[in-house]
């Protein structure tokens, strides 16, 4: 039988963010998970940050992005997350409901997908200062993008 060799790891970005229950806790909690995932660890992840929802109902967010270094494919970390987001009670009554666990695959090395199922980079990322002002945080490369003075007016509070 030929084994095929193991994948070289990709840098990809996770957008976390929840806002039911115990939200802080939730969030937490999901960048912990993220380093059991099969062969991925979790290399760098942002302060937790207070937003308002965007595009959203409910309860203010908390937000942070993580940096990992993985040996999955963009697809099979996606269903990864999602896996995790069910783990956390995550439910999809409607579009943009209020969530236990939101993760999002923002970045995946240089990456790009356009899928039905999975849009790389994240097509919206550049709009919501709960992505990139945490990515910028740990990724100093996305620092000007995330004082673009689109995103001025949307309320972030770090913790």
């Amino acid at each position: 039988m030929t084994r095929m060799p193991p994948r070289v790891p990709v840098t990809a970005y996770v957008a976390l963010g929840a806002n039911l229950g115990d939200a802080a806790a939730a969030v937490r909690q999901a960048l912990q998970a993220l380093g059991t995932l099969p062969a991925t660890q979790c290399t760098r992840c942002s302060s937790l940050y207070r937003t308002a929802p965007v595009d959203a109902g409910g309860p203010d967010f908390i937000n942070a992005v993580a940096e990992v270094s993985t040996g999955l494919s963009a697809p099979e970390l996606l269903r990864a997350l999602q896996a995790l987001e069910q783990d956390a009670g995550r439910e999809r009554p409607y579009r943009h409901a209020p969530r236990t666990l939101d993760l999002d695959l923002l970045l995946y090395g240089d990456g790009r997908i356009d899928s039905p199922a999975l849009t790389l980079p994240h097509p919206r990322m550049g709009q919501r200062a709960f992505v990139m002002v945490p990515l910028a945080e740990i990724a100093p490369h996305w620092r000007a993008a995330a004082r673009d003075p689109a995103l001025a007016g949307q309320r972030i509070e770090r913790l």
